[in-house]
């Protein structure tokens, strides 16, 4: 981890630091002697973690958390007790009084790595949440006491209706509570095609596309679904299908 010693006091500095150099997980980047000098050095090294005095010449360190438009992971040190309460009321991860003891800081430091592990597993599912489900992926469907495991490839439609959506394939319908632009934004668009409010196809299943009213079309699926394209996506669709 990238860490910056930001402390007026030149000998608590280098103690700290010392102290840090001694770990394997923390790296030492810089140190500041107030808060504008604090600003510099973290818009120049992006640190994960900030060790930061709090009571420092014209400015605190609660000043300069508050002039930070990103705040890296903050740990107070300081001489004083009774600024406690506030340190944990602006996500301080750790609060330590001098003279730091080795412990105390070790401890402080794992708190720091189950935090950024914790963070990092969070940023790992909520990219997987976003990854675009493809014709390979299989989703599972459950609709009262039945349940299917069922490849997007042999979906064939998904329709609307009410709080619910229906997935056509085989010989099934099965509802589903889910909203169809949620829906949507998962699927992948290559494959899928929002046809109007209510419908979303898949492109490897059109079987025959006819011109309807106003500018519409109307797509007849492997099967003999007949689904209406509204005259909104009826130039997108046969863009998308055209070669």
């Amino acid at each position: 981890m990238r860490a910056i010693v930001i402390d007026d006091e030149r000998l608590a500095r280098k103690e700290l630091i010392n102290l840090l150099n001694q770990l394997e997980t923390v790296e030492v980047v810089g140190e500041a002697v107030n808060v504008d000098d604090a600003k510099e050095k973290i818009e120049q090294f992006s640190p994960d973690v900030i060790f930061l005095d709090i009571q420092m010449p014209e400015k605190t360190g609660f000043d300069l958390l508050e002039e930070l438009d990103h705040v890296p992971h903050v740990i107070f040190t300081t001489a004083y007790d009774e600024y406690a309460l506030k340190a944990f009321q602006v996500n301080a991860l750790d609060y330590l009084l001098k003279p730091i003891e080795p412990k105390r800081l070790e401890d402080a430091i794992n708190k720091l790595l189950g935090k950024i592990d914790e963070v990092a597993k969070k940023d790992e599912e909520h990219a997987a949440n976003q990854k675009k489900l493809t014709l390979d992926d299989q989703v599972f469907v459950k609709d009262g006491d039945r349940c299917w495991f069922v490849r997007l490839s042999n979906v064939r439609l998904f329709e609307s209706d009410g709080n619910y959506i229906k997935v056509y394939f085989d010989n099934f319908k099965p509802m589903i509570h889910k909203s169809l632009n949620a829906l949507d934004e998962r699927l992948d668009e290559k494959s899928f095609f929002r046809a109007s409010r209510k419908h979303i196809i898949n492109l490897g299943w059109v079987e025959a596309i006819e011109p309807w009213f106003n500018g519409g079309l109307v797509v007849t699926l492997k099967g003999g679904d007949r689904i209406e394209v509204s005259r909104r996506q009826a130039a997108r669709f046969k863009e998308m299908m055209s070669l």
